[in-house]
């Protein structure tokens, strides 16, 4: 298979034929070099560039997602992390030099990042195309063969991985499918298993991993809080907000899931939120091209379900056959509401009244660690609280989202919100083994102390010498 592209893998193939035929490409050393790994990321771009009108149209089919909001958050998602990639991919790959102790001087030492093997992604459906083709980013920068099993819950685009990547990528196949093809696929040794999605697959993706010792990426989500007070800008709060909660109709796992404020800023921002979502999407957003829908009825009746308990600000209105629901904010909403205690993953935001950051605090860690943190203040006191005091895979001041925009920052979640980051260069590491390498010449052989037969001269040299390295050891008697 060296030097040739890995089959596509679908429903009526082979799949555990093709996780071999991916690693006999892997141990025939094609995927290793920089150039391998330079030819595929800019294939990789040539095909997001050549077909971005086929992924508009696939992301309308599948999200209703309008053309700007597919190029903002998903191909040019893509294009900056393979740009990113290329342009810093020469110092990743360089072995780094570490320092030695006296004791085993002379000696180099250096850090040796190297590919792990056969990685697996499994992608969700939210944002089809970013939070498949962002991991492979760096599946591929890192030197590794991949199977990509994009969502079925987005089949246009699934449908147009499955047919473009196998043709323009080397050691990548694509399998299509649901929970039959992810279990058998599960069932195979992976050398890292990469999985966007909810908690409970994550269980199951992590205990099949365990099995084979594979190591696991996990992009989970949860309930990301919101906290403003006074000190805020509230037209521009508003608007971020806005737009961080109702873009691809809140089904965004960093989307603002409710907003804690203070009651001195709660009228002033239960004013502006209606403008703001008006300003974005006009009168009556079912008719703006820049407003998506549900991805299907079972997410439609969830959420509809959910607007049950709490005092409509805006929105509440839905439509079952064309799997519509406003943009709508609630208040008044009981902390025990299932609007409180599931994960939202729609055009649904719910506002409470908080006495300020303290309680805030106190009620966000009361829950399971989030992915995201935003906070809407000027406060340097309230800042240094949610910094210090509070755990979550980001935190955001004065803005929603945004974050996952720099490559520089690892993305990821902490307990219940995931484990592991991606990004620029954390996804280069996330995809290669560390490998630790030292060598020491044999001239001198400085080594010579330690060997067996040990006289007492030479263990008051050991003991002196150990003593030095570790002060606390030489203190025992």
């Amino acid at each position: 298979m060296t030097g040739t592209a890995a089959p596509p893998a679908r429903q009526d193939q082979d799949i555990p034929q093709a996780v071999t035929d991916l690693r006999a490409a892997f141990d025939s050393g094609l995927t290793r070099p920089a150039a391998w790994r330079r030819r595929q990321l800019h294939a990789l771009r040539r095909l997001l560039v050549e077909h971005a009108s086929d992924v508009e149209e696939a992301l309308y089919d599948d999200l209703r997602k309008g053309r700007t909001e597919s190029h903002v958050t998903e191909i040019g998602g893509v294009l900056a992390e393979v740009e990113h990639a290329l342009r810093h991919l020469d110092r990743w790959m360089r072995p780094r030099r570490v320092a030695v102790p006296l004791n085993l001087k002379p000696a180099t030492a250096r850090i040796h990042p190297e590919p792990l093997g056969v990685c697996l992604v499994i992608a969700p459906w939210n944002y089809p195309l970013a939070l498949t083709l962002n991991p492979l980013v760096g599946v591929l920068a890192a030197g590794n063969a991949a199977v990509v099993k994009p969502s079925e819950l987005a089949p246009a685009t699934s449908r147009l991985l499955a047919e473009l990547l196998p043709r323009r990528l080397e050691a990548v196949a694509v399998v299509e499918g649901a929970v039959e093809e992810t279990t058998l696929l599960l069932a195979q040794r992976f050398d890292h298993v990469f999985y966007t999605g909810n908690g409970t697959v994550g269980r199951i993706v992590a205990a099949a991993a365990a099995r084979n010792l594979t190591p696991v990426t996990l992009e989970l989500g949860g309930k990301s809080p919101v906290f403003v007070d006074e000190t805020a800008d509230m037209a521009v709060t508003a608007r971020r907000l806005a737009w961080g909660k109702f873009t691809n109709a809140g089904q965004t796992c960093v989307a603002p899931d409710y907003v804690l404020v203070t009651r001195a800023a709660r009228d002033p921002l239960l004013a502006a939120l209606p403008r703001a979502v008006q300003e974005m999407f006009g009168t009556d957003p079912r008719t703006s091209a820049d407003y998506g829908r549900i991805v299907n009825d079972r997410h439609f009746r969830r959420l509809t379900g959910l607007t049950a308990e709490g005092e409509l600000v805006i929105g509440g209105v839905s439509d079952a056959a064309d799997r519509y629901i406003a943009p709508t904010v609630l208040t008044d909403v009981p902390t025990g509401a299932p609007v409180m205690t599931e994960e939202i993953f729609g055009p649904i935001l719910p506002v409470l009244t908080v006495g300020g950051v303290d309680e805030a605090v106190d009620f966000v860690n009361a829950r399971d660690k989030p992915l995201s943190l935003y906070a809407f203040t000027r406060d340097k006191a309230a800042r240094q609280a949610l910094l210090e005091r509070t755990s979550s895979g980001g935190l955001v001041f004065d803005a929603a989202m945004i974050h996952l925009g720099a490559p520089n920052l690892p993305f990821g979640g902490v307990g219940e919100s995931g484990t592991g980051a991606y990004h620029g260069r954390s996804s280069f590491d996330t995809f290669s083994h560390r490998k630790s390498v030292l060598s020491k010449p044999t001239r001198p052989d400085t080594l010579r102390l330690i060997y067996a037969p040990h006289s007492s001269r030479s263990f008051s040299f050991i003991a002196r010498a150990v003593s030095r390295t570790h002060p606390l050891l030489g203190r025992r008697r």
